[in-house]
């Protein structure tokens, strides 16, 4: 007995051998939505070859300025200036990370890779907020030596570049929002220059305070104020990737609802095994054991149960890559590690 599903797979038999109580029809019945299989209704992950350009061209900008700024940093004895230098290193960082990632993602799954590397920005985007955490602590660590010795810092040189740094992250940001944001990545690496865009104005108020007042320390707050901003991105990109990595239910997912609309189905009396994560971003998947009437494995009305609930959980909730076991309410009591 077989179905069409909403990508166009196919139900199938699996799991348990039939008992005598599942008989005369098996009954498990597999509905399964396959991401890569080609169907032009999806588009699932990041476009690689449009969203590659846009990023190659923000690394550029950011690789190009960062290295200008650290030579300016080091001249000028700009603590803030050096602490947005590292926080480019880590943009620059991110948008290399997301060339990587989306080249690797656009590889169709083969062999033990049944989704591809499609998580490969999710373990990049990982990386990337530990790397800005890492950073926040160096600078954090210098920053409070140089509120204890200020030294010399050159306002004027401050205020320049940072005014550039504005400019190049402005520029690099309108780049990226072009690009797919719904990744993980990309979204990631936006934010990240939209942080420097706050970290170089703020630079830039430093160095006027500098220029008029004298204050050498201003110097040292506005990179404690940079800190704040890399320890806010940090906590956003491991919060999201941990998620996915930890497989929690997506952002906005509720499994009582879920399972509320799947019982609402006509001959479905109860719903187990319920679980719903997400392989990468836009990829959210579901799998779940419905049992429905035992007449429905006679009559024939299983192939459109499965149709309802596939249906049910892509229209409402926007999940595609589905997985349905139904079974009769007798198989439950021989299945294992159920909940």
């Amino acid at each position: 007995m077989s179905a069409r599903d909403h990508d166009g797979g196919h139900a199938a038999g699996g799991g348990h051998p039939a008992s005598a109580a599942d008989a005369p029809v098996s009954a498990h019945m597999l509905k399964h939505a396959h991401p890569d299989a080609g169907h032009s209704g999806h588009g699932h992950g990041i476009g690689a070859d449009p969203d590659a350009r846009y990023l190659s061209i923000a690394l550029a900008l950011i690789s190009g300025f960062m290295t200008a700024e650290a030579i300016a940093a080091v001249f000028s004895g700009s603590l803030a200036l050096l602490a947005d230098s590292g926080h480019m290193l880590t943009d620059a960082g991110a948008l290399g990370a997301s060339l990587w990632a989306a080249r690797l993602a656009a590889r169709p799954a083969k062999g033990a890779w049944t989704f591809g590397f499609k998580r490969a920005e999710i373990l990049s985007a990982a990386g990337n907020g530990i790397i800005l955490l890492i950073v926040s602590a160096l600078v954090t660590f210098e920053s409070a030596r140089r509120l204890i010795d200020p030294g010399n810092v050159g306002g004027l040189t401050v205020v320049v570049v940072a005014s550039i740094g504005v400019a190049v992250n402005v520029v690099a940001a309108w780049v990226l929002a072009r690009a797919n944001r719904s990744s993980l990545n990309v979204e990631g690496a936006f934010q990240h220059i939209v942080t420097d865009v706050y970290g170089f104005i703020v630079t830039v108020i430093a160095g006027v305070v500098l220029l008029v007042t004298g204050f050498e320390r201003a110097d040292a707050v506005a990179s404690l104020f940079v800190v704040a901003l890399m320890l806010r991105a940090s906590w956003g990109l491991l919060r999201a990737s941990g998620r996915v990595l930890l497989e929690a239910a997506p952002e906005g997912v509720d499994l009582d609802d879920i399972r509320s609309h799947l019982l609402e189905t006509d001959h479905v009396s109860d719903v187990h095994d319920l679980h719903a994560w997400t392989v990468t971003s836009d990829l959210p998947a579901l799998s779940a054991h419905i049992v429905v009437d035992d007449s429905c494995f006679c009559d024939g009305h299983a192939p459109q149960i499965l149709d309802q609930i596939q249906a049910c959980v892509a229209g409402h909730f926007d999940v595609e890559h589905s997985t349905f076991q139904l079974e009769p309410a007798g198989h439950l009591a021989h299945e294992e590690g159920t909940h």
